[in-house]
């Protein structure tokens, strides 16, 4: 048996979720889950959120600004953690820190890829200071969500913590 320090932590895995921008079908899927797997779930905006009722979803409301929201969630993350953010600056700073990343519409960012994305912004940024018209994302998509879904329950059922034998 171990002793009382040597029990992990159940449930110790958070989920952070960059809000502001994040679409409101991810969001229903992400309150299903927390409640489903009983694993904190944080919400961060500059605006104030709702959210259903629950002890395991929490809401974050920080200052208006340029990625306020951002860096609260990087400053909060620890190893372990998921990330849900299209946000690649941040998705970097939570890889760094042992994170997990995932963006709303189902792509995983992982230590192997997050360089590219991040070359690829920095063009992009170029770009667009040098007046191009580079457009935006696509209008999310009922794919998009289900990629998502798919994503997020691929990666739960390998990485959340397991509820102890016998059930809580």
């Amino acid at each position: 048996m171990l002793a009382a320090a040597q029990v992990p932590e159940i449930n110790a895995m958070r989920i952070w979720v960059d809000a502001d921008a994040c679409p409101n079908p991810i969001k229903e899927i992400l309150f299903r889950a927390a409640e489903r797997t009983k694993i904190e779930l944080t919400l961060v905006a500059n605006k104030p959120l709702r959210t259903p009722p629950s002890a395991y979803i929490n809401t974050i409301q920080v200052e208006a600004g340029f990625d306020v929201a951002d860096d609260k969630i990087a400053k909060e993350i620890r190893a372990g953690d998921l990330v849900i953010t299209a946000d690649i600056p941040l998705a970097a700073a939570a890889i760094v820190k042992g994170g997990y990343v995932l963006d709303p519409r189902g792509e995983r960012y992982t230590s192997d890829n997050i360089e590219a994305r991040l070359s690829m912004r920095r063009f992009m940024d170029e770009l667009r200071s040098s007046g191009v018209d580079t457009g935006g994302p696509p209008p999310f998509s009922q794919a998009d969500r289900q990629a998502f879904a798919r994503q997020l329950e691929q990666f739960l059922a390998q990485f959340a913590p397991k509820p102890p034998p016998g059930g809580a």
